[in-house]
């Protein structure tokens, strides 16, 4: 009998590395799930660019005692002179960047990197990312890539079902938005996360809502006729470095 891999996605609203430098619970959270001292972490920064800024703080913050740390750029030359797909799936982690969602999903598509993303999913190796790098992995979703306020998106890639919402206490208008959003039925019921929280799902199953904010919250959002109901998500707050290590 063939044993499928088990598939996780742990989808922050906002924290990790580039927002919160010295609070190293939440990417810490993911590494641990590896089950690994030292695991091969693939940052993908597409959203913001490619960002040679946002690339030097993801190899200063998974230096080598913490990961073996690599880039996959699609903007410009980089570690990646052939097969892309393979390269992701040489990996136990996938972190995807913030920045464009929209920009971050047309590109993907080009290069067929949504088809490798699914594959490493399917694989088991563990996807991860903030904000558009929380977006990109539900059906649709709640972003300011176009420029305005934030708007909907119904173009993700699927492999989480419902809609997505990060930055939910970071950025006044994402919360109203998301819910009217809902309310409307213009996006389908799905979870806001606050900066600092994230929702580990296996399969697509939610197991888990960590942060490493004592107030970070998250929630399930749904139409109740018309109306908004926002429910609100345990929490377990990631207060000990070393409770992340070993959760």
């Amino acid at each position: 009998m063939t044993i499928q891999p088990t598939r996780h996605i742990v989808a922050m609203g906002g924290g990790g590395f580039s927002m919160e430098p010295d609070n190293p619970l939440l990417d810490d959270y993911v590494l641990s799930r590896t089950g690994k001292a030292r695991p091969r972490v693939c940052f993908v920064p597409t959203a913001s660019g490619d960002a040679e800024g946002y690339v030097d703080k993801f190899r200063a913050a998974f230096g080598p005692q913490r990961a073996e740390a690599r880039v996959l750029t699609l903007f410009r030359a980089g570690e990646v002179a052939g097969d892309k797909r393979a390269f992701l799936l040489d990996h136990d982690v996938i972190y995807v960047g913030g920045g464009s969602t929209v920009n971050l999903l047309a590109v993907w598509r080009v290069h067929g990197i949504d088809k490798a993303m699914r594959e490493a999913w399917e694989r088991g190796i563990i996807l991860a990312g903030i904000s558009a790098g929380m977006n990109c992995w539900f059906e649709s979703s709640v972003t300011d890539s176009f420029g305005g306020r934030p708007a909907p998106l119904r173009d993700g890639l699927g492999l989480l079902p419902g809609s997505a919402c990060p930055h939910y206490d970071g950025e006044p208008e994402r919360r109203p938005a998301y819910r009217r959003l809902v309310a409307d039925g213009t996006l389908p019921a799905g979870y806001a996360a606050d900066d600092g929280a994230a929702l580990h799902f296996v399969g697509t199953e939610l197991v888990a809502v960590v942060s490493s904010r004592p107030h970070a919250r998250a929630y399930h959002v749904e139409n109740d006729g018309g109306e908004t109901r926002e429910i609100p998500l345990p929490v377990r707050y990631l207060e000990e470095r070393s409770e992340a290590r070993g959760a």
